[in-house]
């Protein structure tokens, strides 16, 4: 079997991993499309697809990352959340992605209810809070599906054309 098949395959399987990474939290979904592509890329010689679409789908990679980890603090801080609630949601995330998909989600709602109300907040404060984090943490998930619809874009233009 050539190996530059082998090769080919791997970067599939990234790719798809990737892609369902974006919707699953707790894999580096945007990593792994952006590993897939540069690996595919390496493999044809960079002939088909050179530095700009590749730099472009690093930079979409990296912002969709950035995007996705303030987005729900950003919610939370709309919401007029104390710091202990930050603290909380930025801790609750942390330890929500051990306990899968809906830790992942709860994990930093919860966190930032929980901060509301250790700084001494009542309770409908810390429910608004805790759904401006809700509301964040899905903009992020959008925004972070959005860039890999776009890399994708950007390695099937660059295939093309």
């Amino acid at each position: 079997m050539d190996l530059s098949l082998l090769w080919y395959l791997l970067s599939i399987l990234l790719v798809l991993v990737g892609l369902a990474g974006t919707i699953y939290p707790a894999l580096p979904g945007l990593g792994l499309l952006a590993a897939g592509f540069l690996l595919a890329a390496w493999n044809g010689n960079f002939v088909q697809v050179g530095f700009w679409p590749l730099t472009t789908i690093v930079l979409l990679a990296v912002a969709g990352m950035v995007i996705e980890s303030v987005a729900s603090l950003l919610g939370a801080r709309k919401s007029g959340a104390s710091r202990e609630a930050l603290i909380g949601a930025l801790l609750g995330g942390l330890i929500g992605l051990f306990f899968g998909l809906f830790g992942a989600i709860a994990g930093p709602v919860l966190g930032a209810v929980i901060g509301e109300l250790i700084a001494r907040r009542n309770l409908p404060q810390a429910s608004r809070v805790g759904a401006a984090t809700f509301l964040g943490f899905l903009a992020g998930t959008v925004a972070k599906i959005a860039c890999a619809f776009a890399m994708l874009g950007v390695f099937i233009l660059a295939l093309l054309f």
